[in-house]
């Protein structure tokens, strides 16, 4: 989290006792994956000389390519605080290359830096990423297998002895902080057991790596509380999903090229054009930011959850909402990424959508500031109101259907994740759940 060489990093190593080296890397389904080596092999990773099998990762490739070469970022170079001071554990982010050298087109890592040398064609010098991830902490069992118990019946903004997942959160927030994360807020979240970190915005790169580092902390320290931590965007029938927000904006060097101080609501025409293009193309991007079955059963009316596909300045309930701030901190907020999404995959199809208004010159419907899950049919019809799609399957056949959004994605990504996730649907579609049983059995 910080800007180093290679001879800083040896310096930090041997200063801090640090023994093992976690190679981590994220596969096409979001999965963060490592390989790790002694720190006597560290030369060798930080010349770029460490291989694995690419084969045994998801939608990677086939046996007979299976050599792949990691490329450690060294700025992604942390130590993680709750290791043994014996012999302290580091992590390297990686990117993938293959056999020549060359970015792998299945890395979504490195197919989002593809997608930023796109924007810079188009003259703007950054994508910044403020999200909001949320997640559930439940009990685990006497096997140390989660339950659905909850360890508190707090809500929003609550506070101990109501919210007794306080101390847990706080010892997340303490050793996201250790490894350099800029904490802006932690609460109770609107559910009982739910929860909410907020860290401070980035460049899209970063910011996807902080979203990664993250989730492997919150998990790490619930476990030593006792606790599961989930970021299963709907793990409780009844109450409020997980969502990850995307707070987002484009910059011209110094300038927030979102901002306008001379229109009516402080948003310039490439704001707008960016925000035409997100809800253009926000149905075919979908499968892509809610990826698993279960994130439809949290794009429900409701439960605050977006699933029309509308802007707004003044509400909560439409897709995208524009924060009041302004100058510097003028951004759009998407609001129905979902944290189970590959934030790399999920900030690409974003990034691109968005681009394409402005290349397009895309002009948004008019705002919605009425609360729409208030809305008749009717009315949402009368005002142009899309749904986003239903389930998973929908979403995969909107995808196909998006040529923008699955070049965002590459050829190897789409068809490797289209695959996977149509298999996915199948497996749900065909299990027999506990809910018929419960409706048909006795009754027929």
């Amino acid at each position: 989290m910080g800007k180093y060489t290679k001879e800083d990093i040896k310096q930090i190593v041997k200063e801090n006792n640090v023994r093992y080296i976690r190679l981590q890397f994220t596969d096409i389904l979001g999965t963060i994956k490592n390989v790790e080596i002694p720190v006597s092999q560290l030369d060798k990773a930080l010349d770029n000389k460490m291989m694995f099998d690419g084969s045994s990762i998801e939608g990677f490739v086939r046996i007979e390519e299976s050599d792949m070469y990691l490329h450690p970022d060294y700025d992604t170079f942390a130590i993680f605080p709750w290791t043994h001071e014996k012999g302290k554990v580091a992590r390297l982010i990686c990117d993938i290359a293959t056999t020549d050298g060359q970015p792998f087109a299945g890395d979504p890592r490195s197919n989002l830096k593809r997608i930023l040398k796109k924007m810079e064609e188009l003259g703007f010098t950054s994508f910044n990423l403020g999200p909001e991830p949320e997640f559930f902490l439940f009990k685990l069992d006497d096997k140390g297998e989660p339950t659905l118990e909850v360890n508190d019946h707090g809500g929003y903004f609550d506070l101990a002895p109501t919210d007794l997942g306080e101390n847990c959160r706080r010892d997340i927030v303490l050793e996201l902080e250790e490894m350099g994360f800029e904490i802006e807020a932690s609460h109770h979240e609107v559910a009982p057991g739910q929860h909410e970190i907020d860290f401070k915005y980035a460049d899209a790169i970063t910011a996807c790596d902080n979203i990664q580092t993250f989730k492997l902390v919150v998990k790490t320290i619930a476990r030593k509380h006792g606790l599961h931590a989930t970021f299963m965007p709907k793990p409780l029938f009844g109450e409020a999903g997980s969502g990850m927000h995307f707070n987002v904006s484009l910059f011209r060097g110094n300038e927030n090229a979102f901002f306008n101080p001379h229109t009516e609501i402080g948003l310039s025409e490439t704001a707008m054009q960016f925000m035409a293009g997100v809800l253009h193309h926000v149905q075919g991007f979908t499968a892509i930011t809610n990826p698993t079955v279960n994130s439809y059963k949290r794009l429900v009316p409701g439960y605050e959850a977006p699933c029309y596909v509308a802007w707004s300045a003044q509400n909560r309930s439409p897709l995208i909402r524009v924060p009041s701030a302004r100058g510097a901190s003028t951004r759009i907020e998407v609001r129905s990424v979902d944290p189970s999404a590959n934030p790399y995959l999920a900030m690409a199809v974003i990034l691109e959508a968005g681009l394409e208004g402005i290349r397009q010159g895309l002009v948004p419907p008019a705002p919605v500031n009425r609360n729409i899950y208030v809305m008749t049919e009717a009315e949402r019809i009368a005002n142009g109101i899309d749904n986003l799609p239903p389930s998973l399957d929908d979403a995969l056949r909107l995808l196909e259907k998006d040529e923008v959004v699955k070049e965002a994605l590459g050829s190897h990504i789409y068809e490797n994740f289209k695959e996977a996730k149509e298999i996915e649907f199948e497996m749900f579609r065909s299990y027999v759940h506990p809910w018929e049983r419960d409706q048909y059995m006795k009754m027929y």
